[in-house]
């Protein structure tokens, strides 16, 4: 028999599930009593599969919820999510609700580990960044019996809830804009891309724009770690002494963009007449550098406070009518690094 998707699961499903008592499956999933090997795997097995999570909150505690909710996400070390978290922050304190973040580090492995600890205490909604996620934490995510809303991208199938933008329309838009402004030597430069999905959607979309305009990216670096200023200046020396025809660079972000807007304006480069630049995020802190980059805001303070509304919309009493599916427009910035058409 299926389980209703807002019904939590309960030992008795784990139970079913593997062939032994409640009993047992209580002794496995807290460690104690004598139990085989072979049933504490197929317990253990059977409680990932469905995405299982012990009950933290003890006693009569047990069967109600927490005000807190789970904001899991990515990073707090670059510019990006701290204005989701503004965005979340102004919609929650007028509420009974307050978030509480685990950081990733976009390792499948650790959302798993930290998406577990959240859920065994209880919370009454989860704001999760991205769409792709192991089949463990898919699982969990499914089973919670709360609203689950996934942000930053809306360029997948969601769990329940959605609030971002397309990321391959964003760089779609992208590399139609640097077309139509004559640019055609054209490098790229980014993070690397196995874990940040985003990233590599924009990608996609931006040398989709770029094959359909007849024009192939004449060079490309990709990163991972230390100053993204830094990485910056120093990609875009290394591109420009490889590639020095070169027309115009694509940053995956504002801050390599910056640095390699800094390293070009040191070398005398006149930007964007003989090359021109754009990133993405649309960075307000940016906005002091001697010249303003070309970029694309991602609705990054909205995103927070539309999940942030659906959260509290299906938690209240009795539960308000919201809309699950959000894609917000970004716009893109010219800038003074990106020629006017």
């Amino acid at each position: 028999m299926s389980r209703p998707f807002n019904r939590p699961l309960t030992l008795r499903d784990v139970s079913e599930a593997s062939g032994v008592s409640e009993m047992t499956v209580s002794r496995v999933l807290r460690n104690r009593g004598d139990v085989s090997a072979a049933t504490r795997e197929k317990v253990l097995r059977a409680a990932k599969t469905l995405g299982y999570v012990p009950n933290r909150i003890a006693g009569s505690l047990a069967s109600q919820r927490v005000n807190l909710v789970a904001v899991i996400i990515p990073s707090m070390s670059n510019m990006v999510f701290p204005e989701v978290m503004t965005g979340i922050n102004r919609v929650l304190e007028d509420t009974p609700l307050q978030p509480v973040v685990g950081i990733t580090d976009y390792l499948p492995e650790k959302e798993e580990k930290v998406l577990y600890e959240m859920l065994s205490w209880r919370p009454s909604g989860i704001i999760i960044a991205g769409l792709e996620h192991s089949d463990a934490s898919r699982a969990m995510l499914r089973a919670s019996g709360i609203p689950v809303v996934e942000i930053m991208d809306t360029d997948g199938t969601p769990v329940d809830a959605m609030v971002g933008i397309s990321h391959r329309r964003a760089g779609r838009e992208m590399g139609e804009a640097i077309l139509k402004a004559g640019y055609r030597r054209i490098g790229f430069m980014g993070t690397k891309m196995a874990l940040d999905h985003r990233a590599r959607k924009r990608f996609e979309g931006f040398t989709q724009a770029l094959a359909k305009g007849g024009v192939e990216i004449a060079d490309q670096e990709f990163y991972s770690g230390g100053s993204a200023l830094a990485k910056g200046r120093e990609m875009t020396a290394d591109m420009m002494a490889r590639t020095p025809d070169l027309d115009f660079l694509y940053y995956s972000n504002d801050l390599i963009g910056a640095g390699g807007m800094l390293w070009l304006l040191e070398q005398g480069y006149d930007i964007p007449g003989r090359i021109g630049l754009a990133g993405f995020n649309g960075v307000e802190l940016l906005q002091g550098l001697p010249r303003r980059l070309a970029t694309m805001d991602a609705c990054r303070a909205e995103i927070g406070e539309r999940a942030a509304r659906i959260i509290v919309g299906r938690t209240a009493e009795p539960a308000e009518e919201v809309e699950n599916i959000a894609t917000l427009t970004p716009t893109i910035d010219r800038g003074d690094t990106l020629r006017q058409v």
